[in-house]
């Protein structure tokens, strides 16, 4: 049948640009269309029902249909749909989520939390927005010249010219002219492919904190404001660090008085069994950016905390120049921070945290199981997000050639069987909405099992 040029499918591929999808692919081949969701299912315009196995894009936390959100949404709505928070307004919601988060939140020492919370609408103008802070930060210290940001290859940090430079991923700069000067990268800390032949994850630990200090060294300790990390990089394959790994970090930059800024945009909020990936790898952060499942993604809001010395920098700055001139015009939105303080008192009142640490076993030693698969070099995780490495050679970890899209297949090919995951470079990403049982897990292990299976037979067909 020819295609209805009026249909929302037409019409998507007609006038709808979308982000990290191939444009040309996407004129043929055009959008999978998602009508509703329920607990962790969406049901696309066909009423297929599929597990939403990535959460959405790390995000959607409770699910597709958690009514208190909505009905918190609407309440806010209805009594104050908008207010700005610039030139000292501001709104109920937005004060009490501001108090909890700075209390709830990993400080820059034991025993100590951040100090102030600065609202806006994703990850990536958050993590933005610690970029500008770090510079202010170092001119009302009288060091204006430690302006340059380490981060890590693979690191994903957000899409806005800033945070993708933050960003470690080659397909974030090409073409874009990033990243920008004064932004530097070392070694992502995936032992499975960046260790040497014979070294042990200690002295690959100890090896990635002597390229880190050489580099700031090379540089100028003078000219290095901060190194910024997500506690488990996500995006770039869910790369669980080392053991032993962090702790060294920081001590080298504490050596160097370089800041500590935490993306917890994925791991805040308890996918990876904890509140905070910080507390899970012992990070002590001076700043801390955070997003994603803030809201459970029912509305568009994300914080930069920072800690009581970054804002009397702040201070200093604001008296010097007589206004902090920083803001976005819905940052703080009053709507949004009523979503996120229902979003916390669910986390609190369900023990989302433990129900994550209670499930997370399910998953993780379910994945283990395929490692003895043909295509599987490695299985890794924490809490509810993990990764499969896929492999054409397991004994020499050998990839597969970019041009044939294995990872692509292989999520075709669970998609099949009704789950979505991403396929991504090397590797199959999971993580599922925190709410997901034992049932629903089993559901994604028994199709990612059949889905490699139809891989290896499509591979061995192709020769």
């Amino acid at each position: 049948m020819p295609l209805d040029l009026n249909s929302p499918f037409a019409r998507d591929i007609a006038h709808h640009i979308h982000p990290q999808t191939n444009l040309r692919l996407h004129e043929s081949e055009g959008p999978l269309l998602i009508d509703r969701g329920e607990g962790v299912y969406v049901i696309d315009a066909d009423g297929k029902r599929l597990i939403e196995g990535m959460g959405g894009m790390w995000c959607t936390s409770l699910g597709f249909s958690e009514t208190r959100l909505a009905d918190a949404a609407a309440r806010q709505m209805r009594h104050l749909p908008y207010m700005q928070v610039f030139a000292h307004r501001s709104t109920g919601p937005v004060i009490d989520l501001a108090s909890q988060l700075t209390t709830m939140a990993p400080g820059p020492s034991a025993g100590e939390c951040m100090d102030k919370a600065l609202f806006a609408c994703s990850g990536s103008e958050a993590n933005d927005t610690a970029m500008k802070l770090v510079w202010y930060y170092h001119h009302a210290i009288g060091k204006p010249e430690k302006r340059k940001i380490i981060s890590r290859r693979r690191g994903y940090h957000g899409t806005t010219i800033a945070s993708a430079s933050l960003t470690g991923l080659p397909n974030m700069h090409q073409d874009f002219n990033l990243p920008l000067t004064g932004v530097l990268h070392v070694t992502c800390p995936h032992f499975y492919r960046e260790g040497k032949p014979g070294e042990t994850e200690a002295e690959f630990v100890e090896r990635l904190a002597q390229e880190l200090e050489s580099l700031i060294l090379a540089e100028g300790p003078e000219t290095i404001g901060a190194f910024i990390a997500e506690p488990v990089m996500g995006t770039g394959g869910v790369v669980v660090p080392p053991e032993g790994y962090f702790a060294r970090i920081q001590q080298v930059l504490r050596r160097h008085e370089v800041l500590m800024i935490a993306d917890e945009v994925i791991c805040g909020f308890g996918r990876t069994g904890e509140m905070w990936g910080c507390e899970r790898f012992g990070i002590q952060p001076d700043m801390l950016t955070c997003a994603k499942q803030l809201s459970s993604a029912y509305f568009p809001i994300s914080a930069t905390l920072v800690s009581r010395a970054i804002y009397e920098a702040m201070l200093v700055e604001s008296d010097k120049l007589g206004n902090f001139s920083h803001g976005f015009t819905y940052g703080g939105h009053p709507v949004g921070a009523a979503v996120a303080l229902e979003t916390l008192a669910i986390y609190r009142e369900r023990d989302i945290v433990g129900h994550v640490r209670q499930v997370s076993p399910r998953l993780l030693d379910g994945l283990r199981a395929l490692e003895s698969h043909p295509l599987v070099g490695e299985v890794r995780g924490v809490g509810l997000m993990a990764a499969v490495e896929l492999v054409q050679d397991k004994g020499t970890r050998a990839s597969f050639p970019s041009a044939r899209k294995v990872p692509g297949y292989l999520a075709a090919a669970v998609q099949r069987r009704g789950v979505l995951l991403r396929g991504r470079d090397d590797a199959l990403l999971f993580s599922p909405p925190l709410i997901i049982n034992e049932a629903e897990i089993d559901i994604i292990l028994n199709a990612v099992a059949e889905g490699l299976d139809e891989t290896l037979a499509w591979l061995r067909q192709d020769g």
